[in-house]
């Protein structure tokens, strides 16, 4: 096993050597559109083999959910390919350029920034995204799915390798682990820092934490998604339900779902009566101080401290009573992520200090937190969303997979 990771480093890292121009890269995407068109009813097919097995593990429904590809999540992974291919290259794109009264003419440009590997579950999508992504930004990517989605990222990663020959570039720009031994990822973090330049996870916590815990080579990503919405006194009721209803339940699953909704103590009774009543309405389970309590008729389980830290991934919401907008952002920057925050306003001003106050890597106004995604931000799609405080932060896309290098070029100066 050692050998085979370590000849899969070398494969790209050779790869990475060959620069691949952008006609190519475009016609490779394209060719893998089509591909997976054609090949839709057998992706289905080998999907069908992971939702088996992933019954027979009783795996979450959470994670079932995430792993199933039928043609309209074909289609929308088709559409997510064509909209990276419509991209420019963000590859040796020239970010600036001056002159120094020396005569040093200096320039900052954009190259890849190396080898990635990608360590995620369940969703087979990120094989295509991730793939797509990497290779119109230069970097040659190394994936190791989880092995509930083993079959379906196999079929979707031969593809593209499929794709790239088709086209005469090198198959290891995309290598796939075709193994299930959870070794594996011991293995990459602890000893391919000579071979892979970033490391991005996707998964749940225990997967996230462990490579950020035990990775030698730099993480781009982030822990948990326990994100807030904040009801301001000068919300407008009808905005704020629509939106913290869409937020909290449009998926339960999903990093963006907003997890502790923040009440302006002065608008409790009409929240309550309102926005609480509906989520119970819609099978939600409200977790919640006692001020929330003396005015919601509804179920209402007791909150302690531990619930300001839970990603409940699943119909639950912790609720909040807060005095101002300063308290809120004090909530969010202590139990919050820095994923995504949000606050329901009318008011302007109240605003800017929420959205300046919050450690947050996105900060939304009147706006559903499950907006937190790299196509919903017009990228495309993404690797993953950072919650580092260096950047990349947020939906990591296109322009978020390259890093820049300064060109310097004089008639011959040297410095004194």
């Amino acid at each position: 096993m050692k050998n085979l990771l370590i000849t899969i480093g070398k494969n790209a890292k050779r790869a990475f050597s060959i620069s691949v121009s952008s006609k190519k890269k475009d016609q490779v995407l394209e060719d893998y559109q089509k591909l997976i068109l054609r090949n839709q009813l057998k992706i289905i097919n080998q999907n069908k083999k992971d939702l088996y097995f992933a019954t027979k593990k009783k795996l979450k429904t959470n994670l079932v959910k995430r792993l199933i590809l039928d043609k309209k999540k074909i289609s929308s992974i088709i559409k997510s390919i064509k909209s990276i291919k419509n991209f420019k290259d963000p590859v040796n794109k020239v970010l600036e350029k001056w002159q120094r009264p020396n005569g040093l003419k200096i320039s900052k440009v954009t190259t890849p920034i190396g080898v990635i590997s990608v360590i995620y579950e369940s969703r087979p999508n990120v094989t295509c995204d991730v793939a797509a992504l990497c290779f119109k930004s230069g970097n040659p990517v190394i994936l190791k799915g989880g092995s509930e989605a083993y079959y379906s990222n196999k079929i979707l990663s031969n593809l593209f390798r499929k794709a790239l020959k088709k086209n005469k570039i090198n198959q290891n720009y995309v290598q796939f682990i075709n193994h299930k031994n959870r070794k594996i990822v011991d293995f990459i973090l602890s000893k391919m820092n000579k071979y892979i330049d970033v490391i991005i996870p996707r998964g749940g916590k225990s997967l996230v934490k462990k490579v950020q815990d035990l990775s030698k080579i730099p993480v781009i990503g982030h822990l948990e998604g326990i994100c807030h919405t904040y009801v301001d006194f000068d919300a407008d009721l009808k905005v704020a339900n629509n939106v913290v209803l869409n937020a909290k339940l449009r998926n339960t699953a999903i990093c963006g779902a907003t997890e502790t909704i923040l009440v302006h103590k002065k608008i409790l009774k009409r929240f309550c009566n309102l926005v609480l009543t509906n989520l119970e309405n819609r099978g939600c389970k409200i977790v919640a101080d006692n001020k929330i309590k003396k005015n919601f008729r509804g179920k209402i389980i007791s909150a302690n401290e531990n619930d300001w830290s839970k990603e409940y991934l699943a119909p639950i919401v912790s609720v909040k009573t807060v005095n101002n907008v300063e308290e809120a952002i004090s909530h969010i920057n202590k139990y919050g992520t820095m994923h995504t925050d949000a606050i329901i306003t009318k008011n302007t001003k109240v605003a800017k200090i929420f959205l300046k106050g919050v450690k947050s890597s996105i900060a939304m106004q009147n706006t559903s937190t499950q907006f937190a995604d790299g196509g919903e931000f017009g990228f495309g799609g993404e690797v993953g969303i950072s919650t580092n405080t260096l950047p990349p932060r947020g939906p990591v896309g296109l322009e978020q997979l390259v890093s820049y290098k300064y060109l310097v070029i004089s008639n011959g100066k040297t410095r004194k």
